[in-house]
């Protein structure tokens, strides 16, 4: 939230082969995976966002990738689908998307398992939006760098499995339930008037992906508000201010922007 629009209009694309996995490759600070350091995964986000705009070389305009994931597991919406990327390199951007772990070459250099999982979610994101195909590979699969960097490599390698879980086979993918990572949806559409633990759920997690929200199980005109302009950013329909097991789910799996 409060990026700066691109320089320009994206490229459109209905799909790619798949997703290819990067890190910073540069030195990221091994403090930000604790777990009270999730507070800084935006500002780091925005200021990868800013070196990107600002690279004369590479002329970008916007960050270079589709998604960025934390230590924490958050995925980050860059370029997101349907939109041509640009770190793959020469003649490879059309191929694949691009999603980017906060690692680097030094300090933090071992992927979490929950930027692990993110980086999962990021795929299966990509797929079910932006029609992103089967193939998920290193951004060394076909040019000349170290990145990802080993331990992110070997992780491709293996099938970039899941933690906990298993390699994904070789075939198409059926984009995972709406509430995939989500706590189950109380089974009730909450708005205006509504109030519960369950509306505190939802408002303790809108204020924890950065929105100005109180999260006191009272349903009134500002969490009305948040839920419009989330659903308005999302492209979920419709539209209504209300929270159905769609924009329930939503804030727990989509991307923060």
């Amino acid at each position: 939230m409060g990026r700066p629009p691109p320089k320009s209009p994206f490229t459109q694309i209905s799909g790619t082969q798949g997703v290819k996995i990067h890190y910073e490759g540069t030195s990221v600070p091994s403090s930000l995976a604790n777990p009270d350091q999730h507070g800084q995964c935006a500002a780091r986000m925005r200021d990868l966002q800013a070196s990107h705009q600002a690279n004369e070389k590479e002329k970008y305009i916007d960050l270079a990738y589709s998604a960025v994931v934390c230590p924490h597991g958050a995925v980050f919406e860059g370029r997101g689908p349907g939109h041509l990327q640009a770190a793959n390199g020469p003649g490879l951007n059309s191929q694949h998307y691009s999603v980017c772990a906060m690692v680097g070459d030094s300090g933090l250099t071992e992927p979490t398992a929950a930027q692990l999982g993110g980086l999962r979610d990021a795929i299966e994101w990509l797929r079910a939006t932006g029609g992103a195909g089967v193939e998920i590979k290193g951004h060394r699969d076909g040019y000349a760098t170290s990145c990802p960097g080993e331990p992110l490599y070997r992780w491709v390698q293996s099938g970039a499995p899941r933690p906990g879980g298993s390699s994904p086979a070789p075939a198409p993918v059926t984009p995972p339930p709406a509430a995939s990572g989500a706590p189950a949806w109380p089974g009730r559409y909450l708005r205006n008037g509504s109030s519960g633990s369950d509306v505190r759920t939802w408002q303790q997690r809108m204020a924890q992906r950065g929105w100005a929200i109180s999260a006191d199980g009272a349903f009134g005109p500002q969490t009305e508000r948040v839920v419009r302009a989330f659903q308005a950013e999302k492209h979920l329909q419709p539209v209504d201010g209300v929270i159905g097991p769609v924009t329930w789910a939503a804030a727990w799996t989509a991307p923060i922007t």
